[in-house]
């Protein structure tokens, strides 16, 4: 999802300041309200359960694909399904171009012996590069993000009026624990910040475990909405346009709030922004990471599915004063 999502500010640049251009963007189902009311974009919903599955589906792929009469392909995954269909446009003439991700850059910096500790490019200029690959120029110094939604009844009945309350998301979860603020840390974050009576708190997460942790979370507080799985992703997209700042681990929660042009908090444990997956468009100072000095091994792992023994406490070097603080 967060790969998804950091596409987008790349995508909205890309069409706005290339307007002859058409989009045709292919990915699964789930993520097309991400580029709705993206002008000159069309979504293709890949079937990877019937159509488009397994290796003899990635021919009717490019079958279906083709007949758009596509000019020139874009493989922002790079991974082994992308890699096939772009070569099938390649060698039947067409343009094409893919996202390097860095990967011998991205293992020196996780590396324990002979650590290249420094910022590598970003995914957001990589996928640039991609495009320029293709011949066309895309700046993201000036982005421009959609307007925040207008609520529908339905979500109001969620969320309430707005009003005269600071509206905060926090997105406590993660795919991967190593990337996961610890829970009695992040109780007393949203208690402090609930303890404020004008501060209304959205918890976002998913799946059965991860609601009833939230409502744990929440101890039934009326300024504490647990908004996961109580509307569907476009919904849900409209009032985190509506919030003030997401909390979030790094996650994709991180990424769909920053390509809808909010300010994002994230907390960072045996990943860092260094490897290029920081939220678009954030200050620095947002991405608030576990101390080195302590834990000189960090970052342990890009994806954060890398487990580094003595390091399983590396998040509660985060201090609970500098999470609010940055919150406020």
């Amino acid at each position: 999802m967060g790969d998804v999502a950091m596409t987008v500010p790349v995508i909205r640049a890309f069409v706005k300041q290339n307007p002859e251009v058409k989009v045709t963007f292919v990915s699964r189902p789930f993520f097309k309200p991400f580029f709705d009311g993206i002008e000159n974009v069309t979504f293709f919903e890949i079937d990877l359960k019937k159509r488009h599955k397994g290796f003899f589906g990635l021919f009717k792929l490019y079958s279906d694909l083709s007949k758009l009469k596509i000019d020139a392909v874009a493989d922002l995954h790079n991974v082994l399904r992308s890699k096939v269909i772009r070569t099938l446009f390649l060698v039947n003439g067409k343009k094409v171009a893919h996202t390097d991700k860095g990967r011998k850059a991205k293992n020196e910096l996780i590396r324990a012996k002979n650590k290249i500790f420094k910022p590598l490019k970003s995914m957001f200029e990589r996928h640039v590069d991609t495009f320029k690959q293709l011949g066309f120029s895309v700046d993201l110094n000036t982005p421009n993000f959609p307007e925040k939604a207008i609520l529908s009844d339905e979500i109001l009945s969620i969320s309430g009026n707005k009003e005269n309350f600071k509206w905060i998301g926090i997105a406590p979860f993660a795919k991967y624990e190593s990337k996961v603020y610890p829970k009695d840390l992040m109780q007393k974050v949203i208690d402090e910040v609930a303890s404020e009576s004008n501060n209304k708190i959205f918890l976002f997460g998913g799946g059965k475990k991860e609601i009833a942790k939230l409502n744990s979370f929440s101890k039934n507080r009326s300024n504490i909405i647990v908004f996961a799985g109580k509307l569907e992703l476009n919904k849900e997209l409209q009032l985190i346009s509506n919030l003030d700042v997401m909390l979030s681990m790094d996650s994709g929660n991180a990424h769909i709030a920053a390509m809808l042009g909010i300010k994002v908090i994230t907390l960072w444990g045996a990943t860092h922004p260094f490897a290029g997956f920081s939220p678009f468009n954030q200050l620095e100072e947002n991405c608030l990471v576990s101390d080195r000095e302590k834990y000189p091994l960090l970052p342990t792992s890009i994806y954060g599915n890398k487990r580094v023994e003595d390091y399983e406490d590396v998040m509660r070097t985060i201090a609970i004063e500098s999470v609010i603080k940055l919150i406020n």
